[in-house]
């Protein structure tokens, strides 16, 4: 017969019960008697609160995001409906699934996933950038930090008169709570609405970020004060404050220097070693503890200093973002917050005084953060929407309040009412700042309406703004040989943009860098080589041909909105995007980057000008002997973008050094409607008829299709002959010319033609441009 033994444990608010000690592995089912039940043993119970919490989070969140609900509210909302408010209502529910006992495990995981998710965030954090940010950033900053401070120690010293004393401290601590709004809830906010690399994102980061290290510098003289005014003594919290600021020097002077010295030893393209990242691990864990017992309540305050040391980006950053982000932000974290949900009772809210004090503490303090943001940016000239919707991002509130509101709870700081009443705050808050924010700023109808930034619209002796973005060395010298056919002259220049696209690692903030300007940015090294290829490109044609060039840090799904707004910024014409494959010189396909596909795919939907994708096959080899002059064709079937392509291609051969064939492919049977597109069409040919008749280097000619399958044995009869092939992306769909050409296409963003021409089994050394006009509003209509 087993021994019945108990043991003195915690409760889940630090209330002392006495429990049986249970046993940790179950001997297996088969050996379970009535009696004992595999819910008697620690492990399979904890497996099998795992699996509840994940599923109905999991449930909840394909139910909801439809409705834009972020992840955070139905993390808490998973834990309010397994806590006492619903579920814990049943009869045995809670002693069966989630007995006191075992609470204490599932408790220590949260939290470590928590103290994981704040070090990486401070990973993330470039405290460097706050020197290069302006006035406008700084006084933002600033103002939305102290102005509610200061609201809040008036609003505390007003209302001691209304409160009786035992209420005090709880009442002064939701007042300190509602001056603060970490950087981490600003950055996951950013991310949910996909706007991170928007002006409105850049600025919320680097104000979120100055007022996150204005946060850390005031929290040392408050946590002196409470340490001092809870021990009795000035002494005690003298002697916090030294080891306080002792433990901060101890990070800045040993530890950074440590860092460092790990990431010079560190050979580039080679991964940090393991044994690095399992010391910076531990350090985390003992940097939480060493920040518990110094008593500034905030257990995750420690890995928060440490994550800031450590250097931003690759490799050591990088590396610890790699090794914990998955296991942190998308398992541990949002297990915290369904803990902190579970702790939730809105059945014992009575107290209808202290319930109405609390509810004007959180509108108050809401509203003096708004302000605190709203005021400055408008007295800085910020648009009104664009100053409401910064105000709102930085008064949100998630994951990092919730953190500071258990711990309270658990210290006995605030009573069960009064954290249930601020967690509703906190869930409202979730819930209606990211609708708000997405009615006032839809980032998708930024450049919709901007009209004559195209090639077509550009006169023939007019300057050409063209704006090429490349990912590797090979885009480089690929767009540089379109660059090469596209006629720079004194006369009409080519102004060339260049944006390298690097994938964001170990950081939470884009950069931008413009290399024009020189900045001395240790993450602009790695695009060092390609910016050399343009440079060089430029020297070779010094006054026909000026280059700028930049990198864009940032995460892939928003890379695309740093194309896009530079291009706007900048007043291209063309935007040049590398096509997702390549290909070596035997003709197979090498690289298939769906990543790449996708960020096209998005500026093709947004972009501010015409778009053009470049499918480079350069490498392979040719079995024709190779000829003196380019050999360009335009295949022209109408429309928009056919008409773009053929403008681009009638600058091409203003160059004698280039041949052009514009073939027409038009329908056998005729129907003989006349619209406005036919009529366009017919007015841009004109001129190439008479080119063909007066120039030896351009040739027109037409041909009568009456089927796809004839328009594809037509095309493919061009691969051998031609070295870049340029066609419009956009057709009628109804046209016989491309009947069932679609219904097979493996890219079908390239339209009918550009995905023959696209195919992996072409294996001639023929490039491809297909090229989008820019969207208008008449054509979105």
């Amino acid at each position: 017969m087993e021994e019945d033994r108990t043991k003195v444990l915690p409760g889940p608010d630090n209330d002392v019960c006495a429990a049986q000690l249970l046993p940790l592995h179950s001997p297996g089912v088969w050996n379970l008697t009535n009696s004992n039940t595999i819910l008697r043993y620690l492990l399979p119970t904890l497996h099998l609160q795992l699996a509840i919490i994940f599923i109905l989070t999991q449930s909840l969140h394909m139910l909801l995001r439809r409705f834009h609900v972020s992840r955070t509210v139905t993390e808490i909302l998973t834990g309010i409906i397994l806590g006492p408010t619903f579920l814990g209502q049943i009869p045995g529910f809670t002693a069966t699934f989630f007995p006191i006992e075992n609470t204490f495990l599932l408790d220590s995981l949260a939290k470590t996933g928590f103290v994981l998710f704040v070090f990486l965030m401070g990973v993330k954090m470039e405290p460097s950038m706050v020197m290069r940010t302006g006035k406008k950033v700084w006084t933002t900053g600033c103002a939305s930090v102290l102005l509610p401070i200061f609201m809040g120690m008036i609003f505390a010293t007003w209302m001691e008169d209304y409160i009786n004393f035992t209420a005090r401290p709880t009442i002064n601590y939701i007042i300190l709570l509602q001056t603060i709004s970490p950087f981490p809830v600003i950055a996951c906010l950013l991310n949910d609405l996909k706007i991170t690399n928007s002006e409105i994102g850049r600025v919320a980061l680097a104000t979120g970020l100055i007022r996150e290290l204005i946060s850390l510098a005031l929290h040392t003289p408050l946590n002196y004060t409470r340490v001092s005014a809870q021990g009795g003594s000035f002494m005690t919290g003298g002697l916090t404050l030294l080891l306080y600021i002792f433990f901060i020097i101890t990070i800045v002077i040993i530890l950074r220097p440590m860092f460092l010295w790990i990431i010079k030893h560190t050979p580039e393209g080679k991964p940090v070693d393991t044994i690095y990242i399992g010391f910076i691990s531990s350090g985390v864990l003992l940097s939480s503890i060493i920040c518990y017992f110094l008593g500034t309540q905030m257990f995750h305050f420690g890995p928060l200093i440490l994550g800031l040391a450590v250097p931003v980006g690759p490799p050591l950053g990088s590396a610890l973002v790699d090794r914990f982000e998955t296991l942190s932000t998308g398992i541990l974290t949002p297990l915290y917050m369904t803990f902190c949900g579970m702790r939730t009772n809105f059945l014992i809210i009575q107290n209808l005084r202290i319930l109405s004090m609390l509810r004007t503490i959180l509108l108050v303090g809401t509203l003096t953060k708004f302000i605190g943001c709203f005021i400055p940016s408008l007295m800085w000239k910020m648009p009104l929407k664009d100053a409401t919707t910064l105000s709102l991002i930085l008064s949100a509130q998630g994951v990092v309040e919730m953190a500071v509101l258990h711990s309270y709870l658990q210290n006995k700081t605030l009573s069960e009412e009064a954290f249930a009443m601020v967690t509703l705050s906190v869930l409202i808050t979730a819930v209606i700042v990211p609708y708000l924010v997405r009615f006032l700023y839809d980032y998708s109808k930024t450049y919709i309406g901007y009209q004559k930034r195209n090639i077509q619209r550009s006169t023939d002796n007019a300057e050409l703004r063209i704006f090429v973005c490349v990912h590797r060395q090979d885009d480089a010298i690929a767009a540089i040989k379109l660059l090469d056919i596209s006629n720079p002259t004194r006369e009409s220049p080519l102004l060339v943009h260049v944006l390298h696209l690097m994938e964001l690692k170990g950081r939470a903030t884009p950069l931008l860098i413009n290399h024009k300007l020189g900045q001395k940015i240790s993450a602009a090294s790695h695009s060092r080589k390609i910016i050399d290829v343009f440079d060089y490109y430029e020297n070779k044609l010094a006054g026909l041909v000026s280059v700028h060039a930049f990198t864009a840090i940032s995460m892939p799904k928003f890379m695309h909105q740093d194309i896009c707004s530079l291009a706007f910024d900048k007043l291209m014409s063309l935007v040049i995007l590398p096509f997702h494959r390549k290909w070596n010189s035997q003709g197979k396909m090498i690289v298939d980057n769906n990543i790449s596909r996708s960020i096209n795919l998005q500026v093709m939907e947004l972009a501010p000008c015409s778009v053009g994708i470049l499918v480079d096959r350069r490498k392979i080899q040719r079995t024709a002997p190779v000829s003196p002059l380019s050999r360009v064709a335009v295949l022209f079937l109408g429309g928009d973008d056919d008409r773009e392509a053929l403008a681009y291609a009638k600058r091409m051969a203003q160059s004698p050094a280039v041949h052009l064939t514009v073939l027409r492919l038009a329908a056998v049977e005729n129907t003989g409607e006349e619209n406005w597109e036919t009529i366009l069409d017919t007015e841009n040919l004109k001129d190439i008829r008479l080119q063909s008749s007066l120039r030896g280097n351009v040739m027109y000619r037409e041909e009568k299709v009456s089927d796809g399958p004839g328009t594809a044995t037509i095309v493919h009869s061009m691969e051998e002959i031609y070295d870049l092939i340029i066609v419009g992306r956009h057709h009628r769909s109804d046209s016989p010319v491309l009947s069932g050409l679609l219904e097979w296409a493996e890219v079908p963003e390239l339209g009918a033609i550009g995905n023959l021409l696209a195919s992996p089994d072409v294996s001639q050394p023929v490039s491809v441009l297909v090229v989008q006009q820019q969207y208008t509003k008449y054509k979105l209509k």
